[in-house]
């Protein structure tokens, strides 16, 4: 299952890191046969076939050339979100399954390529096709140790939607896509689980059938849309400030599934006492306040910030964020009633401890 294991914060969109916005940055998890696969994609354009099944006329493949040229190039700027990030916090609860994340399995860029309901349209799909088929289910080229591709899928009507935003993608902030995020193409699907998004696209299969990702409960449906999320990057747990500063500077990020765009994001310094409407923007380059996104189409995260006053008195601050979105969907105040063996969907407010120092002026 190497498709998603190491999916990376990539900020070069942004630059978060160096301006301090992501402290918990995931740990790169790599092991020979992937970081080979990768290496192998760097040469794969000439032998490069994309495989398309269940349309008319039988199995279509394309090359990557053939990918670029025969379709416009349409652009989106999306944030991708594994399901379980912030897992940890559940692991304080009860242990789960699945890795440690913190707040860092999240990641927002721009991708381009071609839409694949204009792919699907070009070959044939209709009615006929819509009134037999339910999913479209996506596999990747890399293989796990037992030769089972990855593979994941999304609901039909999603994948050909004039306003689903699906693509075929093959560049990802204005260059080719890089070997780690699924060179030459990976399918991008803004709005839902990262885990569809697969990478080193192989094959795109309409069918009525659904595929599931490592990360879904095969006895349920599998996970698409994500709930309202957001986290405080600055400051870290366990640092400290020095009182004499006199206000505090919190950030973080907020993104909500399905297109549905963060509307507000509260902060709060005393652990849900009292709170302060943080300032949200959609990048750190931002001059102006962008303009919003259609209704439904609000794939990238929010990016946010306050100055909060530091109590003359205090010693600890516990710094906590919620955020809503456009439907008015709220986080959980606590992380134990939405558990669950898996570690995944962990939505609740996000908490922070931070130590007040004394300044020397103050010793005295």
């Amino acid at each position: 299952m190497l498709n998603n294991v190491t999916q990376l914060i990539k900020i070069s969109v942004t630059n978060l890191s160096t301006q301090g916005w992501l402290i918990d940055l995931l740990k790169i998890h790599k092991n020979r046969s992937q970081k080979g696969f990768e290496m192998q994609t760097q040469n794969m354009t000439p032998t490069y076939r994309l495989e398309i099944e269940g349309i008319p006329g039988g199995v279509v493949s394309l090359s990557l050339s053939e990918l670029k040229s025969r379709f416009p190039k349409h652009t989106i700027t999306a944030t991708l979100q594994f399901a379980g990030n912030r897992r940890s916090e559940m692991n304080k609860v009860k242990q789960v399954k699945g890795l440690n994340w913190g707040i860092a399995t999240i990641s927002n860029a721009t991708w381009s390529g071609a839409r694949l309901r204009d792919v699907l349209l070009s070959y044939g799909f209709g009615p006929e096709v819509a009134a037999k088929a339910k999913h479209v289910q996506f596999e990747g080229l890399d293989r796990d140790v037992t030769g089972t591709a990855y593979g994941a899928s999304i609901p039909l009507n999603k994948a050909v939607s004039e306003e689903g935003d699906v693509l075929l993608a093959y560049e990802m902030n204005g260059e080719d896509l890089p070997p780690d995020h699924g060179y030459p193409v990976r399918v991008v699907v803004p709005g839902v689980v990262g885990a569809c998004n697969v990478k080193w696209l192989g094959k795109i299969v309409v069918s009525d059938e659904e595929s599931f990702s490592p990360e879904d409960f095969k006895s349920a449906p599998a996970i698409q849309e994500l709930p309202i999320q957001s986290a405080i990057t600055h400051p870290a747990e366990g640092t400290s400030g020095d009182r004499s500063d006199r206000e505090g500077t919190v950030k973080g990020y907020a993104w909500s599934g399905g297109g549905r765009e963060v509307v507000r994001v509260d902060v709060s310094i005393d652990g849900g006492k009292t709170w302060h409407v943080a300032k949200l923007r959609t990048s750190d380059q931002e001059q102006h306040r962008a303009p919003p996104p259609p209704p439904g189409r609000a794939w990238a995260w929010k990016l946010w910030e306050i100055d909060v006053p530091i109590p003359h008195r205090a010693q600890e601050l516990e710094i906590v964020c919620k955020a809503v979105d456009s439907s008015y969907n709220m986080q959980p105040d606590t992380v134990a009633p939405i558990w669950n063996l898996r570690g995944v969907l962990s939505n609740a407010w996000h908490r922070v401890q931070v130590k007040v120092r004394e300044s020397l002026k103050d010793q005295k």
